[in-house]
């Protein structure tokens, strides 16, 4: 099981599922219509190291954080 933690302004609580990459991750996000609006501007860490590929493998007990885009100034 890994987690899937939401950050900023997606106001989503945390949830808990089974995937082996975030490739599964976003097939599953993609289910929600809330959720799959955010995903193509998403930055995406697994375990608090930035990463871009969806392929990348997903282990028992890994925390997936999804940061949405921010403004600053």
């Amino acid at each position: 099981m890994i987690t899937i933690e939401f950050l900023g302004p997606i106001a989503q609580e945390s949830i808990t599922i089974e995937a082996s990459s975030l490739r599964d991750v976003a097939k599953f996000l993609q289910q929600d219509s809330k959720l799959s609006s955010w995903l193509d501007s998403l930055a995406i860490a697994i375990n608090d190291k930035l990463t871009d590929n969806l392929d990348a493998p997903l282990n028992d007990g890994d925390r997936v954080s999804l940061l949405p885009p921010v403004c600053g100034g």
